[in-house]
């Protein structure tokens, strides 16, 4: 986790902006992305300098040729004059990072960038931002994370596209869950800035990367049709893209989409693996939504919509691991009870993973929970794995403070993916433990409710009391010696 001096430079900087007259917080983001992009590039040639003169050959795949050294971000931080600065930085440095996705503009990196401007209004204050943002330790990999998070937290928090955020231990837990292969094609329908791919993207090289990078046709493979991300927010797109290049993914497929609407009903059966948090309470017209969402189910709520775009993009065996709210668990509407039908009966519904609320504090309290199926088409739903996650690492009140992970009482995330990947053996677990398993059929005579309160079983505490007479006797004799202690003080008294 970042520290609070890294946080209180990261505050003074959304300061410096806002009082530099860019007050959407959107904007501040992205041109703080921007330079944050631009810091990274030259850190990354670094690397590939250090790695050339250790090993003797010339540097691979160099970011800045020889005539560019005045582009990276440590050289122009020491130019002194703000006004040299902001004019080399807007003239020469922006238009070079948006020719990075190619000069034929074909990468969807260059396609999102075309429209990116850089709108910081003065030399002034680039200085002040460069400065500050140059203070800020980011030589780890996981601050970096964290800092971005910490930034995307300042968009909920200006009560303004919320919905890009999810934790990234969460995303993380996802993931490892569903433990993604090089063969995956892995898709985000609601991608925002790109966490669940640039997440897919680490594990992937951790895990496999003999494979990805064994021979040029799988390296292709990875770097442009792997990831696929759907947006229609034109800035999260060109955030999502650099978040994606900054991890080693080069050409992904992010595309301006709307995905629930009847203009891409087309899109189907094309991805392997969907991990996403999509929109909760949101509701559309029924003019503007695909009807094939809506044979599936007839409903205008978003998170339901998803659901149905989940099953009409995976491929045959596909799996998803998604957030939903608990109302999708438990919902008496019609809509709701046919999907979780649908889900039970014509597809297999591996597991649901129910989260405490304090998970997406202090941007929502609202109860969520983990969704994990497989497309089938033919049915498969055997039994069902429940967990009952009470603790993610971190307090769950407003300030989410970090707890002592290797306790399980305050992180269950381990024991999670453990029980998870040996799901067969929970066959034998009471209903009273964190994870169990439900069989199909009680599934369908409780209507199709998911709700884990439906199936647990809580195990009251028997207390003992004392009988009546003992604690009356007992008072009595606390009162006596009242009296006498009285009686004591008024004879001193005297």
């Amino acid at each position: 986790m970042i520290t609070g001096t890294i946080k209180s430079q990261v505050d003074q900087i959304w300061n410096a902006f806002w009082s530099g007259g860019i007050s959407n917080p959107m904007e501040v983001i992205e041109q703080m992305t921007y330079l944050l992009f631009i810091k990274r590039l030259d850190e990354l040639q670094t690397v590939k300098e250090r790695k050339a003169s250790r090993t003797g050959q010339p540097i691979e795949k160099p970011i800045f040729s020889a005539y560019q050294a005045h582009l990276r971000w440590s050289t122009f931080k020491t130019l002194g004059d703000p006004s040299s600065l902001f004019t080399l930085v807007a003239d020469k440095v922006f238009p070079f990072i948006k020719s990075l996705g190619g000069e034929d503009g074909q990468s969807t990196y260059a396609a999102h960038m075309k429209d990116a401007r850089f709108t910081i209004p003065n030399p002034a204050l680039l200085a002040k931002v460069v400065d500050m943002l140059d203070a800020i330790p980011m030589e780890d990999r996981d601050t970096k994370g964290d800092l971005y998070e910490y930034m995307l937290g300042k968009i909920a928090s200006a009560g303004q596209n919320g919905q890009f955020r999810t934790p990234r231990h969460i995303i993380k837990l996802m993931v490892e869950m569903m433990a993604p292969k090089p063969a995956d094609t892995i898709c985000d329908p609601a991608c925002g800035t790109a966490g669940f791919l640039v997440s897919a993207a680490e594990y992937l090289n951790t895990h496999h990367s003999h494979e990805l990078y064994q021979d040029e046709a799988s390296a292709k493979r990875f770097n442009h049709d792997t990831f696929h991300g759907f947006d229609f927010d034109s800035t999260m797109l060109r955030v999502g893209s650099m978040n994606m290049l900054l991890h080693g993914v080069e050409n992904p497929a992010i595309e301006n989409r709307d995905s629930l609407s009847e203009g891409h009903a087309g899109v189907e059966g094309q991805f392997s693996l969907i991990l996403a948090n999509p929109p909760f309470a949101g509701s559309l017209d029924y003019e503007s939504c695909a009807k094939d969402l809506q044979q599936i189910v007839k409903t205008k709520k978003t998170e339901l919509l998803f659901l149905a775009l989940f099953l009409r993009l995976l491929k045959t065996g596909g799996r998803a691991a998604v957030v939903v709210p608990d109302g999708v668990l438990f919902g008496s509407s019609k809509a709701h009870k046919a999907l979780r039908k649908i889900l039970v009966e014509d597809h297999k519904l591996d597991g649901i993973v129910s989260m405490p609320s304090g998970v997406f504090r202090p941007y929502a309290g609202v109860s969520t929970a983990i969704l994990l199926f497989t497309k089938t088409n033919s049915g498969g739903t055997d039994h069902v794995w429940f967990y009952n996650m009470q603790a993610d690492g971190l307090s769950l009140d407003d300030k989410r403070n970090e707890l002592d992970a290797s306790k399980h009482e305050n992180n269950n995330l381990p024991d999670i993916i453990a029980r998870w990947h040996n799901r067969a053996g929970d066959t034998h677990r009471e209903r009273t433990e964190q994870s169990f398993l439900v069989p199909k059929a009680e599934i369908a005579g409780n209507d199709y409710d998911l709700s884990i309160n439906r199936y647990k079983q809580v195990v009251y505490e028997q207390v003992h009391h004392e009988p009546p007479q003992k604690i009356l006797a007992e008072l009595k004799e606390l009162e006596a010696e009242i009296m006498r202690g009285m009686d004591e003080l008024e004879e001193m008294l005297e």
